[in-house]
This record gives structure tokens, sequence and C-alpha cells, in this order.
């Protein structure tokens, strides 16, 4: 499930990708999803996860190191956060972006992470 969230979340963001930071964006590909086993912490749940997209050209273009968690919060709830660090894609020539798109790529990407991730774990494949 993890993985396939992982894929979703790269996905839908290559398009804003490709607007922010060239067409190349659009030439790279999720090379690598890592998943560490289940950790608790606590009544915290923790999964370390990080992915790896690759250009054209083979070099890294954007990667996320993070911690997903599961915390509950009251009888029927649950918690669902992510901390980590997201390393954006180079601007175009080789210049950086700046803060802000770096942090809009970020938020748009983690975004749907989360919610590929929250919609699974509310609605489990096979159950009805």
């Amino acid at each position: 499930m993890l993985s396939q969230a992982c894929e979703v979340a790269y996905g839908e963001g290559i398009a804003g990708l490709v607007e922010l930071a060239g067409p190349g964006a659009g030439l790279t590909r999720l090379a690598d999803v890592c998943l560490e086993d289940l950790t608790e912490t606590g009544d915290c749940a923790h999964i370390a996860l990080q992915w790896d997209a690759i250009a054209a050209d083979g070099k890294l273009f954007t990667a996320l190191l993070a911690d997903l968690m599961l915390m509950p919060a009251g009888d029927q709830m649950t918690v669902l956060s992510l901390t980590g660090t997201y390393w954006p894609p180079p601007g175009p020539a080789g210049a950086e972006p700046g803060q802000a798109i770096v942090r809009r790529c970020a938020t748009a990407v983690m975004g749907s992470f989360l919610d590929s991730v929250a919609c699974e774990l509310a609605h489990p494949a096979g159950t009805a």
C-alpha cells in the first residue's frame, strides 16, 4: 500500500514539477522506494521511508527521507503525519529553485501521498 501511495504521489506531482522545473521533469521516474519495518514508540506507530526519483540521465532528481506516523487522537480518530526532508528538483539550467517553489513542490507531493495513505486506511482494499 505505501509503495503504491509513493508512486501515486510522485505521478501526481510530475505535472506541477514540469511547470516549476521545466519539461525535463516529465522525463523522470521514481527509481526506488524503501520502507522500513513498522516500529512503535509509546502510542505512536512509525514507518521510515525513502524514495528517490531519477532524471533521464540517471542523476538524482528528487528524494524524500521521512517518518510516517500514526497516533491515536481519541476513541475513534487517528492522526496521520509525515516528518522528513524533501530534496526538490533542480531549477532550469541547474539554477536552484526559490524557497517558495521548493515548499510548493514538497507540499503538493506530500499532500498527495498523505491523501493516498489516509484513503487506503479508511477504505482498505477488499473491504466493503
